[in-house]
C-alpha cells in the first residue's frame, strides 16, 4: 500500500461525523479512498435522518463511491470501530485496509477483520472519542438502538 496522509484521510472522515451530528443524527463519519489518496466516496450515519437502519457511515462512504471494480486497493477510514454490519462489507467486498478513528467507545468487528487479512490501523483520536463520549451522555437510548443493545 502506498503511503497516506492519515491526518487528512480522518479530516474527511470526522467532518462528515460533525454533519451528521449538526443534523441530529448519531455522529459517526467514513470515507473510502484509493491508496494513492484520492476521496472516492464519503458519509455519514444517516439512520435517524432517513429512518433507514442500514444507513450506517461506512455504508453511506461505500454507496457515494460507486462501483469501484476492485476494492483490495482501498482503504475504508471510519470514526468509530466498525459495526458486525459494516464489518461485513468490508470483507463482502475485499477492503484492503480500514483506519479507525478510535475504538474506546465502542470495540466493533476490527480485530476480526485483521484476523481475516485486512490491514487495521486504529488511530485512537481523541477528536473522535470526545464526539461520541459527548454524544453517547446526551442521547444514551439513540446509542443504545444504533448498536443494538437493549433500551
Amino acid at each position: 500500500m502506498a503511503p497516506t496522509d492519515t491526518a487528512a484521510m480522518l479530516d474527511v472522515a470526522l467532518g462528515e461525523a460533525r454533519a451528521g451530528f449538526a443534523e441530529g443524527g448519531i455522529p459517526i463519519g467514513a470515507a473510502l479512498f484509493a491508496t494513492d489518496g484520492t476521496l472516492l466516496g464519503s458519509g455519514h450515519n444517516r439512520r435517524v435522518q432517513d429512518d433507514d437502519p442500514s444507513m450506517h457511515a461506512e455504508t453511506a462512504a461505500f454507496k457515494a463511491a460507486g462501483r469501484q471494480r476492485d476494492y483490495r486497493k482501498t482503504i475504508m477510514v471510519t470514526t468509530l470501530s466498525p459495526c458486525w454490519y459494516c464489518s461485513g462489507l468490508v470483507r463482502q467486498f475485499g477492503i484492503g485496509a480500514v483506519l479507525v478513528g478510535e475504538a474506546r467507545t465502542f470495540h466493533g468487528g476490527h480485530d476480526w477483520l485483521a484476523e481475516h487479512g485486512v490491514a487495521i490501523t486504529v488511530l485512537d483520536d481523541d477528536r473522535c472519542a470526545s464526539l461520541m463520549t459527548d454524544f453517547i451522555t446526551a442521547s444514551p437510548q439513540l446509542w443504545n438502538e444504533d448498536i443494538g443493545e437493549p433500551l
